[in-house]
């Protein structure tokens, strides 16, 4: 007597065409055209950019007319463009004081975000990792500070400087400008998130010791976050125009962004500077983008940098 076995039927072949309908349905089938709220979020984003965008496209235009073709022409075409003629003008105007202006918003923002940041970080970590008495009580003073304007405290630090003898000084711009709250609280979130506990027991068992593991393990993994930081307290301390005001009164002192005021409130009695100002202020862009452009990449580093090996 034979035993006859059940027969496993093949299961059916998908349809040739299923892949190109599986795709179809994730992106969108070009056969009943844009989902309505895709063009709706497309169109947005254009209008933003162009809000965005239009004020940097009039100064380039209006940074290579002349003077007269500054007020004379239309302000968002091109009329017998000059750049480098008006960019020469710019840096000798004033015995090329506008060279001063530009070193002083580099050593500003520079030196000032670098420390800011690595302050912050330092401060960042401690908060995220070592365990000591009062520690939310100090993370709540810094959250704080975040809260408070900077203009608020500009006259108190004017009056605390006069005292040392620093008003006028270099350092009257610089020590406040290494002070950022905000970047104190993002280093601790990060810190928290990123740095493994694994990796510093690992790297104390091998010998290493806090500042070692600091400057080689913990500033590596960071480094999403300090460019974060650098960022912002960069273009934060180009942009500021009110703390030099009240500490600075030496005008070779000045950053460019007090400068400019100083040319655009004496181009009534003098109009060339109209033209140099908005010069002045294209160029004083550019380190903006190029920082910008420069640091981006970093923001793409994967969290796990320098963390352990499984």
């Amino acid at each position: 007597m034979s035993v006859s076995t059940p027969r496993t039927e093949k299961p059916a072949a998908a349809p040739a065409h299923a892949p190109r309908a599986a795709a179809e349905r994730r992106a969108g089938s070009p056969r009943h055209g844009p989902k309505p709220s895709r063009i709706l979020l497309v169109a947005l984003l254009t209008v933003a950019a162009l809000y965005f965008l239009l004020p940097v496209y009039w100064l380039v235009v209006a940074s290579s007319k002349t003077s007269a073709g500054l007020f004379g022409t239309f302000g968002l075409w091109f009329s017998d463009p000059q750049w480098l003629r008006n960019m020469a003008n710019v840096f000798s105007y004033g015995d090329g004081i506008f060279w001063s202006w530009t070193w002083n918003s580099l050593l500003y923002a520079g030196v000032g975000g670098a420390l800011a940041t690595l302050l912050a970080c330092a401060a960042g970590y401690a908060l995220a990792v070592y365990r000591f008495r009062g520690r939310e009580a100090v993370f709540k003073v810094v959250l704080a500070g975040v809260l408070l304007p900077s203009t608020a405290l500009a006259l108190p630090m004017y009056l605390l400087f006069s005292k040392v003898g620093l008003a006028n000084t270099y350092w009257a711009v610089l020590i406040p400008s290494m002070v950022s709250p905000f970047g104190v609280y993002l280093c601790r979130i990060y810190a928290e998130a990123a740095v493994p506990a694994e990796m510093l027991e690992a790297a104390r068992v091998d010998g290493a010791g806090e500042w070692r593991i600091f400057g080689t393990l913990v500033l590596r993994t960071m480094t999403p976050a300090l460019v974060t930081v650098f960022l912002f307290q960069f273009v934060g301390i180009w942009n500021n125009f009110f703390l030099p005001l009240v500490m600075l009164s030496d005008d070779r002192k000045y950053p460019i962004t007090l400068g400019l005021t100083t040319w655009q409130t004496a181009a009534d009695r003098t109009p060339e500077l109209y033209q140099l100002t908005v010069g002045g202020a294209f160029l004083s862009i550019l380190p903006l983008a190029a920082a910008m452009l420069v640091l981006q990449r970093y923001w793409r580093s994967g969290l796990t940098q320098g963390s352990v090996k499984g």
